[in-house]
């Protein structure tokens, strides 16, 4: 694909991308403030929700590599989710 082709796709990407990326972000910052009672309360971390809210970190990261033609991985939904940026820079 020519590199002005691909920037039109790029644009189609990055706006569906951020709809999804914003919508999850809301839902990140409930589980972070949940995740912060939840860690004062009982004194311990919950892996299971850091683990989730790592996933959105990636994502994000990835997103925004895309959208400045720094990498040409497309992301989330255009591609798997990438759980941590130690598996993206194996990619």
């Amino acid at each position: 694909m020519s590199e002005r082709k691909e920037a039109w796709l790029r644009i189609v990407v990055v706006i569906i991308s951020g709809l999804i990326l914003g919508i999850w972000k809301s839902l990140i910052q409930i589980l972070a403030l949940i995740h912060w009672v939840v860690v004062v309360v009982g004194g311990k971390r919950n892996k299971s929700l850091a683990d989730f809210c790592e996933i959105w970190n990636t994502q994000l990261y990835t997103w925004v590599r895309y959208l400045t033609f720094v990498s040409n991985k497309r992301p989330f939904p255009f591609s798997g989710l990438t759980k941590n940026l130690s598996e993206f820079e194996k990619k």
